[in-house]
């Protein structure tokens, strides 16, 4: 009954008014959720802090919690996990089509207990996302894989054991289940063309907490040696840069002024290349982001007047959680832009609720949107499709003259946490109510 109220629930949001204060951005979702799949791979407790209070963790939790997993919270954000017990190997297909995070589970399912059964994942619904990657991986160290439309079920008969293998493209959930399918897999894993996102990174440090052998982090070239077991451990999780790039992109929309504290700032890096195409700028304080408020944004055309671009891709590059961001971005910049999102057909598509207010876009295929602005943006009644246009919304409606009403927020509390009670507190006239 809960989960249905909070299915029912909206945003509510007068635009038109700046912000200002400091905030803390949450601890990262990607990295939350393949570290608490990762606990399955040990027998002893583990104790994870700076875990974000978001709708994916509760519902990979859950899954944790169905398969056997002793779970206990110790505070907001910190949570002591004991998988001694685990024995299950089948994931509950209702909690699975809820997050497309279940699949990382299949990587310590199957070198724990040599066997997982494993529905199709949920999530977003941003175009196919393939989940091939994973199994060819998988089957690299010894997984045998039956597949349809209904289920994936590996076997590993005779253990997995270390191997080369060369990923076919540099997924980040498909490096992470296949680091942690090799952490205990005797022999040498050399895992090519892996993801090296910053999650992937906190991923491999807290595997290291309890005693994985794992070198090259940070890097498309890891080398795993297998050990026998691992050990329990505490670990804090780092901030979410994807966050962080969105609290940036909403101070430079609104004119505001915001002190993000616990930044991360290195992980920023392109991120202020791609932002500072459309004249955002920030600075940097030790591990704190000042924006300066009332930027003038102004599109810096490249060199010779051609048209500037915006576009994602593979760590390091710009991050495509963060396109949607720079399209409302874009939309309150002087000058005109093309967005490129390359990874995910059906990213763009939510542009149509953008027009609806007001803002001058030309999509020019699912890939491809040129924005002109700026345009000032007024207030309307609209539903988020996925976490990341749903975030990019908000954005928007605290940018538009008048009030909007956003819908379906449960896709936005699967990736932010309690957004409407932080912003709240930096003075953004924004309420969550029953529909």
């Amino acid at each position: 009954m809960e989960q249905e109220q909070r299915y029912s629930e909206r945003f509510v949001i007068e635009g038109g008014h700046t912000l200002t204060g400091e905030i803390r951005p949450a601890g990262n979702k990607n990295a939350a959720l393949p570290i608490l799949a990762a606990v399955l791979l040990s027998k002893e407790r583990v104790v994870l802090h700076n875990i974000p209070q978001i709708r994916d963790v509760g519902t990979m939790l859950a899954l944790l919690t169905d398969l056997g997993v002793e779970i206990e919270q110790l505070g907001p954000h910190s949570w002591a996990l004991d998988a001694c017990q685990a024995r299950k190997t089948a994931l509950d297909a209702d909690l699975c089509r809820e997050i497309r995070a279940s699949i990382l589970l299949a990587g310590p399912l199957l070198a724990r207990f040599g066997r997982v059964e494993l529905p199709p994942p949920g999530g977003d619904v941003i175009g196919r996302r393939r989940v091939d990657t994973h199994l060819l991986a998988l089957r690299a160290l010894g997984a045998v894989v039956e597949a349809d439309h209904q289920h994936y079920n590996l076997i590993a008969p005779q253990g997995l054991r270390g191997k080369d293998i060369f990923l076919d493209e540099a997924s980040v959930t498909a490096t992470e289940n296949a680091i942690m399918a090799a952490v205990t897999s005797p022999g040498r894993t050399v895992l090519q063309n892996a993801a090296s996102e910053p999650h992937v990174q906190d991923l491999c440090g807290f595997l290291r907490e309890l005693g994985a052998q794992i070198d090259g982090m940070g890097s498309n070239r890891l080398l795993i040696d297998g050990v026998e077991q691992l050990h329990g451990g505490e670990y804090t999780i780092g901030p979410d840069n994807i966050e962080v790039g969105s609290l940036i992109g909403l101070a430079a929309a609104t004119g505001s002024e915001l002190f993000i504290r616990e930044a991360a700032p290195e992980h920023q890096r392109m991120t202020r290349i791609a932002f500072g195409r459309l004249g955002v700028t920030w600075e940097v304080h030790g591990q704190d982001i000042y924006v300066p408020a009332q930027q003038s944004l102004q599109v810096v055309d490249d060199f010779g007047g051609f048209i500037s671009k915006i576009d994602d891709g593979s760590w390091p590059a710009f991050p495509a959680d963060l396109v949607s961001i720079a399209v409302v971005l874009a939309t309150q910049a002087r000058g005109t832009i093309l967005i490129h999102e390359k990874m995910y057909e059906s990213r763009l598509f939510f542009v149509d609720k953008l027009i609806s207010m007001g803002a001058r876009i030309v999509l020019c295929d699912p890939h491809r949107a040129v924005v002109i602005g700026p345009t000032r943006l007024h207030g309307a009644e609209m539903e988020s499709p996925d976490i990341r246009a749903g975030m990019a919304l908000v954005i928007a409606a605290l940018c538009a003259q008048g009030s909007s009403v956003i819908r379906n927020i449960r896709q936005i509390d699967r990736g932010y946490e309690r957004l409407e009670e932080r912003l709240h507190s930096l003075g953004a006239r924004i309420r969550r109510e029953n529909c």
